[in-house]
């Protein structure tokens, strides 16, 4: 399974590859140099958008990638097309996109008092975070996720 890093640039990304199950460490709070000996010593991939960083940690033997696009679609259509991951959500999978631990479903009636009465009254299935206890569901903003990464395979599409 692949496994990234990902810059400060890149907070949106690292949540949506969250989602579609990799594994990302989001280092927003180190300068280059390090993010560079972390991508090595964890033998994670570097994703950058920044061109500088990209060309030092390649030239230093890290494995990294130039991420493209000004938009979360063309970005996840860029990953998609290098990589060759599908755009689609499996939540067995995913990550929680706060801390990247891996979320499981839960019963409706585990979360009774962890959501607001009417996401409990409204929606039948969970998934919580068991590190950070973040409780997930498929609300209204499921719509615009679903609408992203159609989006992002109508770019990957068009390039083929």
């Amino acid at each position: 399974m692949l496994k990234f890093i990902t810059d400060g640039m890149l907070g949106k990304l690292t949540r949506w590859l969250r989602l579609l199950g990799y594994d990302v460490e989001y280092a927003n709070d180190v300068d280059d140099k390090k993010l560079m000996a972390m991508a090595k010593k964890k033998k994670r991939i570097l994703l950058t958008q920044d061109l500088e960083l990209f060309q030092r940690a390649t030239a230093r033997g890290a494995d990294t990638f130039l991420v493209e696009g000004r938009t979360e679609a063309e970005r996840l259509a860029c990953m998609a097309e290098k990589y060759g991951f599908l755009l689609e959500i499996d939540v067995n999978v995913s990550r929680c996109p706060k801390c990247n631990t891996e979320i499981r479903s839960v019963a409706k009636d585990a979360v009774v008092k962890k959501v607001q009465e009417a996401t409990f009254k409204f929606y039948e299935e969970f998934w919580e975070c068991p590190k950070c206890g973040q409780i997930y569901w498929q609300g209204a903003h499921w719509k615009r996720i679903v609408k992203t990464l159609e989006e992002a395979k109508k770019i990957l599409d068009a390039k083929h």
